[in-house]
């Protein structure tokens, strides 16, 4: 694969991906955008598929007839999938026709250029939809966050869970799931009021996702007092590590609950799955996995970890 990028700070810029098979082309369009965005190219269609899987560009400038698979083929795809459905494309064309203007937005783009478009135009019309993009994304980010704690909601986990499920059975890497409880919680609620309680949940979230060190692990509000973390690409020694490293930071919050049977304060009970992902498994089965370790993890008496390597059964 060949990718090249031209910034010495990517994180700070937009990422633009150029897709197109005349290097020259991606020369040209890489002069007029390289000062403000943090550019990569692909030279084919599968090359930019590809990239956008690891990492999701803002926005796409897409030629239209390229060899193999063309642009309209491209955009079909990436509208497709949920990790890159929301990446605006814009095509870059020679020809200027109503008929293949239909066919792109038909395939999902948000704009034409033509190639004979000025530099300042091509800035422009660049700079337009990724402000609309920051704006969706920002929209989107609202309707993902629990309102309560700030973190993750149930409603964002659901569709991290799906994309994670497919990246890794594509990998060929495990995927593990932690289920965390409080423990006596309502009775915490009915001694301390609902403010309290309230409190009390801002401070495990808050907690809960300090421990997590890597950009794409997630921990989500699931319900209640109940949260779920999710862990692409661990191992079971590895989730048993983070599960274990979770109850002892709970612990040393050292919130008081007067009303526990564990000690007069905070605590949670947590449930491990782990599996290696199959494409025609359900990850449903995942979770049902680490809620029933959950289950026992409360029976033996809470604040304490269960845990489990569950065997796929397409193996």
């Amino acid at each position: 694969m060949t990718i090249s990028e031209n910034s010495s700070e990517p994180a700070a810029l937009p990422v633009i991906l150029i897709v197109d098979d005349q290097p020259l082309n991606i020369h040209l369009l890489n002069q007029i955008l390289q000062a403000d965005y943090d550019v990569y190219s692909a030279t084919s269609g599968e090359e930019a598929l590809a990239f956008c899987q690891s990492q999701q560009p803002d926005l796409i400038l897409l030629d239209v007839m390229m060899p193999e698979m063309d642009g309209y083929e491209v955009c079909r795809r990436l509208k497709r999938e949920s990790l890159t459905s929301d990446i605006p494309v814009i095509f870059i064309t020679v020809h200027n026709n109503t008929m293949e203007e239909e066919s792109g937005l038909a395939a999902g783009a948000v704009d034409f250029i033509a190639r004979s478009a000025s530099p300042g135009v091509m800035r422009a019309r660049v700079k337009t939809h990724l402000k609309l993009k920051q704006q969706a994304d920002l929209l989107r980010s609202y309707a993902m966050i629990d309102g309560l704690t700030g973190i993750a909601n149930r409603r964002h986990f659901d569709q991290a869970l799906s994309a994670e499920w497919r990246r890794c059975a594509r990998l060929g890497k495990p995927l593990a799931l932690i289920l965390i409880d409080i423990d006596f919680f309502k009775q915490f609620n009915d001694y301390y009021g609902h403010q309290a309680g309230d409190a009390c949940l801002i401070k495990v979230a808050a907690c809960l996702k300090a421990e997590l060190n890597r950009s794409y692990d997630l921990v989500a509000r699931y319900g209640g007092e109940e949260f779920v973390c999710l862990l692409p690409e661990t191992t079971l020694s590895g989730a048993e590590t983070k599960a274990q490293a979770m109850l002892q930071s709970i612990s040393d919050l050292g919130i008081p609950h007067v009303r526990s049977e564990l000690g007069g304060k905070i605590s949670i009970s947590l449930g491990v799955a782990v599996t290696m992902p199959a494409n025609g498994e359900a990850a449903v089965d995942l979770i049902q996995s680490a809620d029933r370790l959950l289950y026992e993890a409360k029976h033996a008496g809470r604040n304490q970890v269960k845990s489990m390597q569950l065997t796929s059964s397409l193996s």
